[in-house]
């Protein structure tokens, strides 16, 4: 088997006659130390295949974890563009072919990705069964159950619980040692991400957070208005009132030599209505630089208007507390 970060499998193998032979002359000497070394070794390739499958489903879903994410994506599209199509169709209908095919084939592919190495998401098997009938009830069944829920699974997955985060320490003896002083360093290296990056990191802040459903992108990178969408699903549970769910649409400027002004905010403003229906209820502008006083003024006059829309700011400070509580994603995009 191929090594794994430099790991081999160094096994030893002894036939049935050798074990009894040796476990014979064991007894006859009489030596309990050497019958317990000796029965360790027999274990020692049991051992060593269960590490080594640890390390392999931990590569493999670094190797996956990319194309997965755009498979997840690409399935989100899709039924965002069927769901317009569909909507004055009776139930049995058959939903058009070219989309269904497409949900078909990216359903397909995250099956083959996943393969054995991470659990079967949650409604998987009957996502399947419903693409397969593939009529508007079907589909209805897919949006509005099977999809959140396997995406949820899948978004989970991306990670296993023992995936290390990468650290430049080797030994935390060596640092304490050290003896570190000065500052404590609080301002983040946003100048290290991409836009790419930033957007990445926004849409992993809200993925992991509780009270927070369905994460998806909405637009590409650099599109027209040089932001790109994130939507997301916010809960508020009440005690008396049960829960409620609001749509949450992030818009991410990874701008570190502008900050946001009145006409940046009005034109996000504007630009809800195109996300509709269902209505947007909450607008977030998240950036890696600032707001100029008039554009927290035009927001602060939003906040007092009879418009449902809600706009929030989250500026390079409101980020940087964020992710002071959340060490392992500064970690993972090198923000120090």
């Amino acid at each position: 088997m191929p090594a794994i970060d430099g790991w081999r499998l160094k096994l030893d193998f002894l036939d049935l006659d050798a074990i009894a032979q040796t476990r014979f002359d064991l007894a006859e000497i009489m030596e309990p130390t050497a019958e317990i070394s000796f029965e360790s070794s027999l274990e020692e390739p049991s051992r060593q295949l269960r590490e080594y499958r640890f390390r392999f489903n931990r590569k493999r879903r670094e190797l996956i974890r990319q194309t997965l994410d755009d498979a997840i994506d690409q399935i989100d599209r899709l039924i965002r563009e069927i769901h317009p199509t569909i909507e004055a169709m009776e139930p049995r209908a058959s939903i058009p072919e070219a989309p269904l095919a497409g949900l078909r084939t990216h359903f397909k592919e995250i099956t083959t990705l996943i393969g054995s190495s991470m659990p079967r998401p949650d409604r998987w098997t009957e996502m399947g069964r419903h693409l397969h009938f593939g009529q508007v009830g079907d589909f209805h069944d897919i949006e509005g159950v099977d999809w959140p829920a396997a995406k949820s699974s899948l978004r989970k997955n991306l990670y296993g619980q023992d995936d290390p985060i990468p650290v430049k320490v080797g030994d935390l003896c060596e640092l304490i040692a050290s003896k570190p002083s000065g500052p404590i360093p609080t301002k983040l290296n946003w100048e290290k991400l991409t836009d790419e990056e930033f957007e990445r990191l926004i849409f992993s802040l809200i993925a992991g957070e509780p009270g927070y459903e369905n994460p998806e992108w909405l637009t590409q990178t650099r599109a027209a208005d040089k932001g790109r969408d994130l939507s997301v699903t916010r809960v508020n549970r009440d005690g008396l009132s049960g829960h409620l769910r609001a749509r949450v649409i992030i818009q991410c400027k990874h701008w570190l030599e502008r900050s946001i002004s009145p006409a940046d905010v009005a034109l996000l403003r504007e630009q809800m209505a195109l996300w509709e229906p269902p209505r947007v209820d909450i607008l977030i502008i998240a950036t890696s630089g600032r707001f100029t006083t008039d554009a927290v003024a035009a927001i602060e006059k939003q906040a007092q208007s009879d418009r449902a829309l809600r706009i929030e700011m989250w500026p390079e400070s409101h980020l940087e507390m964020l992710l002071a509580a959340r060490p392992a994603l500064i970690a993972e995009f090198g923000l120090r």
